[in-house]
């Protein structure tokens, strides 16, 4: 039988019950009276202690434990408990008077706010210089397209006050691990216990790579194993060769030495969807493009099917959408392996 807090009016008339079959002819139910103030006293004091039981019982167990005591769980579990946030890092294309040097640790930041440091000095050189940067605060937001201006805070003699991020853009940033992540990783740990390169296994790591969200195995002839994984809170969930080379070497250190092992990224299959929705207006297409998106980010995995019936379930959940008509595709998403679908263009007839 399940555990059921007492509510409090339940607690106080208990209380008064007690106080009233102890003392003959005492009424502790008469407001304001010393008897029915202590009953209430009493019952919540005791209410209190009921309400930190039932948050004690929470903690006990690690799939409904709060951040603190999840992390003291996942410490006990987990070889890499909390994945922590990441830096991003890349480069920086500005102009200047050659010979100028740009020493380590300018800071450069963009329209928002968000700010870089240079992590090596630079000498502009035929008019210009590419500086290496950092992000100054882990997390997905220092990353960033390529084109994208950035200003000096502080100005360099010699040096144009602003630039852009170069070819290759500013990646590699990753928030820490969610409460949620976290729970679904220890929980995945509890029931799949290491088997020495087991399917599971490989999908433990990638998911101790930070940045990586999602991750799924394959497995060819002699011994081949593929990592095929994304990272759905980047700008693009499709991981670029640095991402993937950080989940390769990773992996590496941990893997069988008789496997013969590839982390991969995923090749985006846009998947164009055209629909009319009733009513058609410009808040109706945006929720509906929202609901689209949380699809393709719960539902599409590479080399599997994404059934129409999803596709219509997902515009009809849509806020404020009373019908709707879709006419691409035509029927289920089928993607090869290796090959992720992804949200494509959406037209509004």
């Amino acid at each position: 039988m399940s555990y059921t807090r007492p509510a409090l009016a339940d607690l106080i008339a208990q209380a008064e019950g007690d106080i009233e079959s102890r003392l003959p002819g005492a009424d502790a139910k008469v407001r304001r009276t010393n008897l029915n103030v202590l009953a209430r006293v009493l019952a919540g004091a005791v209410h209190g202690v009921y309400g930190f039981v039932a948050w004690l019982a929470r903690q006990v167990m690690p799939d409904t434990a709060d951040a603190e005591y999840l992390d003291r769980w996942a410490s006990i579990w987990l070889t890499v408990p909390r994945v922590a946030a990441e830096f991003a890092a890349g480069q920086v294309l500005m102009t200047g008077t050659n010979g100028t040097v740009v020493p380590a640790g300018t800071v450069l930041q963009r329209s928002d706010g968000v700010r870089f440091e240079t992590a090596l000095p630079g000498t502009v050189a035929g008019g210009a210089v590419t500086l290496s940067v950092e992000a100054q605060e882990a997390g997905q937001g220092g990353n960033t397209v390529a084109g994208v201006a950035v200003s000096l805070v502080s100005p360099v003699s010699g040096l144009g006050a602003s630039g852009v991020v170069a070819t290759g853009a500013i990646t590699g940033g990753a928030d820490a691990e969610s409460d949620e992540a976290l729970r679904a990783r220890l929980l995945a740990r509890i029931r799949n216990p290491p088997m020495g390169g087991s399917e599971a296994d490989y999908i433990a790591w990638a998911l101790e790579v930070p940045g990586v969200t999602r991750a799924w195995v394959y497995a060819g002839q002699a011994g081949e194993v593929w990592v095929v994984f994304v990272r759905d809170s980047d700008l693009s969930i499709i991981p670029d060769a640095a991402e993937v080379l950080a989940v390769q070497t990773y992996i590496d250190a941990r893997r069988p030495v008789t496997a013969s092992f590839e982390a991969r990224a995923p090749i985006p299959q846009p998947v164009n969807i055209t629909l009319h929705v009733v009513p058609d207006t410009p808040t109706v297409r945006a929720n509906v493009q929202a609901e689209l998106a949380d699809l393709f980010l719960r539902d599409a995995v590479p080399g599997g099917v994404l059934p129409i019936s999803r596709i219509r379930e997902a515009v009809s959940l849509a806020d404020g959408e009373q019908d709707s008509t879709i006419t691409l595709p035509a029927a289920d998403v089928v993607t090869a392996p290796g090959y992720m679908p992804t949200l494509g263009a959406i037209t509004w007839v």
